[in-house]
C-alpha cells in the first residue's frame, strides 16, 4: 500500500521513519473516536464541533502513517497536509476524497487562524468524512493487508 511512495518522502525530509506501533496507533483512533464524540455533542458550538471532527481526520491520518512505520513530523510546516495527502497511499483513499479533507483543513485553518465560522452544513460533512475514515482506518490497519 504506497509503501514506496512513502519511502520516497522520507528519503525527501517530508517524512520520518518511526518504529510501528499498534499501541500507538489504537491509540491514536481511540482518540479520534472519543473527538467524534465531542464533534457529536450539539450544546458544543459549531467552531468546537467542527474542530472535534477536524481533529478525528488528523488522528486517523496521523494513526495511518504510524501503521506504515512513518510520521509527518510536527515541525515540519504542512505536516497536516501532508498526513491527509499520504491516506492516499497508507489506507488507499481516493484522491477526491482527499480533496474534501484538504478542503476542511482549509477551513479548519480559517477558523484558527482568521475567526471564520463554520455551518452547520461544513460541522456535518467534516463528522460524515471523520466517522467514513474510522470505520477504514480501522478494518485496514488491524486486517489483512491491501
Amino acid at each position: 500500500m504506497g509503501s514506496e511512495e512513502l519511502a520516497n518522502l522520507a528519503k525527501a525530509g517530508i517524512l520520518d521513519r518511526v518504529p510501528v506501533s499498534q499501541e500507538r496507533v489504537t491509540r491514536l483512533l481511540s482518540s479520534a473516536e472519543a473527538r467524534l464524540g465531542d464533534a457529536r455533542r450539539a450544546q458544543n458550538t459549531a467552531e468546537t464541533r467542527f474542530e472535534c471532527a477536524y481533529t478525528a481526520i488528523r488522528l486517523i491520518a496521523d494513526a495511518a502513517l504510524l501503521g506504515r512505520g512513518y510520521r509527518a513530523p510536527s515541525s515540519r510546516p504542512g505536516h497536516h497536509q501532508t498526513a491527509l495527502q499520504c491516506l492516499t497511499h497508507t489506507l488507499s483513499i481516493d484522491t477526491k476524497i482527499i480533496r474534501v479533507l484538504d478542503a476542511l483543513r482549509k477551513q479548519r485553518n480559517l477558523c484558527d487562524y482568521e475567526g471564520d465560522t463554520v455551518s452547520e452544513q461544513m460541522v456535518a460533512e467534516c463528522i460524515a468524512q471523520a466517522q467514513a475514515l474510522l470505520r477504514i482506518a480501522r478494518s485496514r490497519l488491524f486486517h489483512a493487508e491491501g
